[in-house]
């Protein structure tokens, strides 16, 4: 294991180890010599002795001593050290087997497994003196008390200018000064000082909301133009989701962010930045549910393969699929028909890759026909998981998510007090999904609705529930084929894909409603709809390029105006 952990202060620490417990004591952890490493950041901090320590302690584990350790992040490593020294040429093929599975493996049988690392403290903590998130704050540190007032008036005005993403006034910084001398009788230091004005700058709605003034001068109801501060914070937020940086701040104080030119620069350089990762995790967490993967938790008795590493890589290939879109400015359509992926070696032997090793992820092309189903999002592991049971497939809900995600069609909600049971008698002849749904399909009021999405559904049959190729279900060929209301028949994955292409200017239009209600934090209107159409159809100039979508949000009057809202007197009348 390697854990990432904030220690929150400078003290003693203690590190407790269990095995793995119940029925996989008995089937791993029968070798016996093992030793296990305790190491902070590639530095070895304790050495158990596993059979001794661990391995007899009936579950309670072993504690190491108290390890000294300064507060802030630091990577603890979980490890058992190597007790062969033959020389091994082979080719690591993990996967190839389940974990859980007894036995031996390649002629040996199964060393010891860590099950759980738990850590206490800090006992006899002191506050810590050097952390990232003090340096971040004291840009400056007196060496005596003459120099505190002019340091303290330095650190509040960056700490003001950040928080209230503006360059700091001088009344900002003369009110903050204010609680820094309060601070700093009561509490005796400069640290006290300081804390007492983080606090008040933290607890200033200014901080605590994006405000946007509005002007005066105007009418209720009347549109305005946002300040070039205002358009940096929409900006920042939109595609770093965190606070303008000196560079926009700069250049907004300037009253130049609001230039055509000067604003397309700037979000040029923003999309290659690597905060905008986070627009890249938030947007596909909000569009396509990938979040949803955490909540993902397929019976572990039908699919033993499934674990917490192919849930994350998932994830990251969802990920570094959209972000190839953005950061190489293709076309959005290519989302629907890339005949590449993003994999490491676990993705890989899920789908069918070969000679793909490691635990790095690398690009690779789906040029084989038999991969060509992995073709662009219909394909990804993640949204057919996400859109599966825990324990079976569901064209309902597959078929519903298709047409909401692709085609911007939301099928009415089932009527009250309707339910599908998809159980079986016993002693029945196992019966595939789509036979134990024949029934309810052809219920005059059901199959109305479930006409307009199911065809969807089973045409993406052939992924199981947790996105993995099969061509049998239940003992039983998989039918693949439907025909939709407006005739057109569904025979797979394929035709499927054919129907998104054939629709191209439709998802189009959908990417752009998703991409606004991201850019303006909320659902678009009916009254928002000329706007999302005008938007895609200048793209449609440039073949939907990432960039021209993005610009043209961005420089739509829904993302750089606001409207002057009524009084509160005219409301209460």
């Amino acid at each position: 294991m390697l854990i990432e952990h904030e220690f929150p202060a400078d003290g003693e620490y203690v590190f407790t180890v269990k095995g793995m417990t119940g029925y996989f004591t008995r089937v791993l952890g029968n070798v016996s010599g093992e030793e296990l490493e305790v190491s902070i950041d590639g530095e070895r901090v304790y050495l158990y002795d596993w059979d001794s320590e661990i391995g007899n302690q009936e579950g309670n584990g072993g504690r190491t001593p108290a390890i000294s350790i300064k507060a802030g992040f630091h990577k603890v490593g979980i490890t058992f050290i190597a007790t062969s020294d033959l020389p091994d040429t082979s080719i690591n093929k993990s996967f190839v087997r389940t974990m859980n599975s007894p036995g031996s493996i390649y002629g040996y049988t199964f060393y010891p497994h860590v099950g759980q690392v738990f850590i206490e403290g800090p006992y006899n903590g002191v506050p810590a003196t050097l952390t990232p998130s003090r340096e971040k704050i004291f840009e400056c540190y007196p060496q005596n008390v003459s120099q505190e007032g002019n340091c303290a008036r330095q650190i509040i005005s960056t700490l003001v200018s950040k928080a209230y993403r503006r360059p700091a006034t001088d009344s900002d910084i003369d009110l903050m000064m204010n609680f820094y001398l309060v601070g700093r009788e009561e509490g005796g230091s400069f640290d006290y000082g300081i804390e007492a004005a983080l606090q008040r700058v933290l607890a200033d709605p200014e901080f605590i909301y994006r405000s946007e003034i509005e002007p005066v001068d105007i009418a209720e109801g009347s549109l305005y133009m946002l300040s070039d501060l205002e358009l940096a914070s929409r900006l920042s937020f939109f595609l770093w989701s965190s606070l303008p940086d000196g560079e926009l701040v700069d250049l907004a104080t300037q009253g130049r962010l609001h230039d055509e030119d000067v604003l397309q620069q700037q979000v040029q350089r923003m999309i290659a930045d690597p905060r905008a990762d986070a627009f890249i995790v938030n947007f596909t967490g909000q569009w396509l549910n990938v979040r949803g993967m955490a909540a993902s938790e397929p019976i572990v008795e039908l699919f033993p393969d499934f674990d917490s590493t192919l849930r994350e890589a998932f994830q990251q290939e969802i990920e570094m699929f959209f972000g190839s879109i953005i950061q190489e400015d293709l076309s959005v359509l290519d989302l629907l028909t890339a005949d590449y992926t993003f994999v490491n070696e676990r993705l890989a032997k899920h789908y069918g890759i070969s000679d793909v090793y490691g635990s790095q992820f690398r690009k690779v092309q789906l040029d084989d026909p038999e991969l060509a189903v992995r073709h662009g999002l219909l394909g990804k592991g993640a949204l057919l998981t996400i859109t599966s049971e825990a324990a079976r497939t569901s064209p309902v809900k597959r078929g519903k998510w298709f047409l909401e995600t692709f085609f911007g069609v939301s099928p009415p909600d089932p009527p009250p007090g309707v339910e599908i049971d998809l159980s079986q008698n016993a002693g029945e002849k196992p019966k595939s999904l789509r036979d134990r749904l024949e029934a309810h399909r052809t219920n005059p009021s059901c199959s109305s609705c479930h006409m307009m999405f199911e065809p969807m559904g089973f045409a993406l049959e052939n992924f199981d529930a947790v996105g993995k190729w099969r061509t049998m279900d239940a003992g039983n060929p998989i039918d693949a084929t439907s025909t939709i209301t407006d005739g057109t028949y569904l025979d797979g994955i394929s035709s499927l894909r054919d129907l998104t292409i054939r629709n191209g200017e439709q998802f189009a239009r959908v990417m752009t409603e998703k991409l606004l209600t991201y850019a303006v934090g909320r659902g678009m209107e009916i009254e928002d709809m000329p706007l999302v159409r005008s938007i895609a159809r200048d793209a449609a100039e440039e073949n939907y390029r990432f960039s021209s979508l993005l610009m043209g949000v961005i420089q739509s009057p829904a993302f750089n105006m606001n409207m002057k809202s009524e009084s509160i007197a005219r409301i209460e009348r």
